[in-house]
């Protein structure tokens, strides 16, 4: 069959067809051709921003060509094999093997297989090692790469930290070795000297140079794409996304991106109202997506809003606010947002463990928050909390219960109807480059526990809702969060035994993976459990800005239930100024 006529057999052609608005030209000469990959299916891939900022920065450039691929379907990877076909690009349907350079584009843990399963069918070795140069250079980024040692032996170099002046300097460099004749391992080892490059095959577990993460010094100047793709089906996130700044002012000390995206740097309102002023214009999307790690903590926020609001109601277009604080919520966000739902994140039922992480809000901002977002008419709010966490107890947990409680009274003291409150709690991952990178795990039967515990209370409460995350998934991704090169072959064999897509529930097999760990001799427990002190951990060589001592110190003040003025009261030294400066707010 030919490709046009297996499409047509495929569940969703749309996925794999291309020609999306805003396409950029394809056709034109270029030294390099790149091919962004997200391991996952194009409705999750098509939602991710910084694919879509890296897309676009390189077919910016003259002499590159940018094209994308993600994970086939199982029925389209079927129907590729059975037809001899490879896997290939979206926009010129080319094969992924034929390109100059594959970059990956690893958001979370449980993408690891994904990563596998598009090498598998592009025909690509899962080792760099028996990569020869005849096979293109294969780049990771993203998130996950704060740890690359899992997937390590994979590939050829890693970007670490913000790309998108690191990606424009990688492809230079290839240019420039290709004229020249250079072979793949001399453009690595020009490359590793590139500032956020890691190349692992230059560098051995027990030798390792230090790596220091890529940050954009100006953000306000940094390119954004605002002639962004529209997607040619419905997407998870089916709207433009805008970032105000980079970086989080709060420091909550189980959130790595807080840590990792530091240090703060602001788009001006002037900037952002011409971005946004260029997406209505551009775009067809009916909904501009505001966003950072704490959105309501931009400072121009009231500005921007004033500002812009007129422009997206007469364009009929909706401005979205997510990611808002309960301390930093005001009446003016309210009015700029559907009042379907409200979103906030307490993380923790109890004052002192939210002092345990430092997330610094207090039931009187959860009265205050949530009393002007009920008389600007929302009646439904989500709530966002973690399990697990360091030094919790069950009265944390009936802490959850008694504030959905307060809740719905603070409603009904002033409004009648129903109120709709949908608990989430996610299970506690100890993440590298955060102060509780050390702690373990609870196991998979405490988690059980924890949640029922909740669920059976919160049953009792009229109009409340329980929803928790899968126990199996939250155990693999901490193995993998805090792992080591060991992983790698335990990724192939659980790959082998046909684990894939194990993001979604409907795909994990749990039973998989215990059984490549069995076969290949790996103990879960040396990732779960509690980390030593006084020894190197396997992401150490990464240099994130902040440093181990002021991790060390913010655990301490964790125990001690102490907790840390945000950036916005002062520099605390964690060190990340070291990369860029802080960016201070205009008066």
């Amino acid at each position: 069959m030919t490709l046009e006529e297996i499409l047509l057999k495929s569940e969703k052609p749309a996925r794999y067809s291309g020609g999306e608005y805003n396409t950029p030209d394809m056709e034109k000469a270029c030294d390099v051709r790149f091919c962004i990959c997200m391991p996952d299916l194009y409705e999750v891939g098509m939602s991710n921003l910084g694919l879509k900022i890296l897309y676009h920065v390189l077919n910016n450039q003259e002499n590159v060509v940018c094209e994308r691929c993600f994970a086939p379907a199982l029925d389209f990877r079927k129907l590729l094999s059975e037809n001899g076909l490879p896997l290939m690009s979206l926009e010129t349907k080319k094969p992924l093997r034929e390109f100059d350079m594959v970059g990956f584009s690893v958001q979370y843990e449980m993408l690891y297989t994904g990563i596998l399963y598009m090498m598998d069918a592009a025909g690509i070795p899962f080792y760099a090692k028996d990569r020869d140069d005849s096979y293109p250079i294969i780049c990771g980024g993203g998130p996950s790469a704060i740890n690359p040692e899992p997937i390590a032996d994979f590939f050829d170099l890693f970007m670490v930290g913000e790309g998108e002046e690191t990606i424009v300097s990688l492809t230079s460099l290839y240019a420039k070795c290709k004229a020249e004749g250079k072979s793949k391992k001399e453009f690595l080892a020009k490359a590793e000297k590139i500032e956020g490059v890691y190349v692992p095959s230059l560098n051995t577990p027990e030798h390792r140079k230090t790596v220091r993460k890529a940050v954009i010094k100006d953000f306000d100047s940094c390119f954004y794409p605002a002639r962004q793709l529209m997607p040619t089906l419905e997407v998870v996130h089916d709207r433009a996304m805008l970032e105000l700044y980079r970086g989080c002012q709060n420091g909550c000390r189980f959130c790595q991106a807080g840590y990792y995206y530091r240090p703060i740097r602001y788009r001006s309102e002037k900037t952002v109202r011409s971005l946004c002023e260029r997406l209505i214009r551009e775009t067809g999307f009916d909904e501009i997506s505001l966003g950072s790690l704490s959105t309501g903590d931009y400072p121009y926020l009231e500005q921007l809003l004033a500002n812009i609001n007129p422009l997206a109601a007469k364009a009929h277009v909706h401005l979205a606010l997510p990611s808002l604080r309960l301390s930093s919520f005001k009446k003016e966000f309210a009015e700029s947002s559907r009042k379907s739902s409200l979103t906030f994140a307490p993380e923790a039922g109890t004052q002192r463990l939210r002092n345990v992480i430092n997330k610094n809000i207090t039931e009187e901002d959860i009265r205050e928050g949530l009393s002007a977002a009920f008389d600007q008419g929302y009646t439904s709010v989500k709530l966002y909390f973690m399990m697990g966490l360091p030094t919790e107890t069950d009265e944390d947990l009936m802490g959850i219960v008694e504030l959905v409680r307060m809740i719905r009274r603070l409603f009904y003291e002033k409004h009648k109807g129903g109120i709709n409150i949908s608990v989430s709690c996610s299970v506690f991952i100890p993440k590298p480059g955060t102060p509780f990178q050390w702690e373990p795990q609870i196991s998979v039967e405490e988690m059980r526990r924890r949640q029922f515990l909740v669920k059976d209370e919160l049953r009792k409460v009229k109009g409340a809702s329980f929803h928790y995350h899968d126990r199996e998934t939250s155990e693999l991704e901490a193995i993998f969060a805090r792992g080591d090169r060991a992983l790698a072959p335990v990724i192939v064999r659980a790959y082998q035994k046909g684990a894939v897509f194990d993001s979604w529930t409907e795909y994990f097999h749990y039973d998989i993976w215990e059984e490549a760990m069995r076969e290949i001799g790996v103990d879960k427990q040396k990732y779960l459990g509690a980390q030593p002190l006084d020894k190197p951990l396997p992401w150490d060589f990464i240099d994130i800005g902040v440093s181990r001592a002021f991790l060390l110190k913010e655990r301490e003040k964790a125990f001690r239930s102490e907790c840390t003025p945000g950036c916005d009261k002062g520099c605390q030294g964690c060190g990340a100024m070291r990369f860029a400066p802080c960016d201070e707010v205009k008066k």
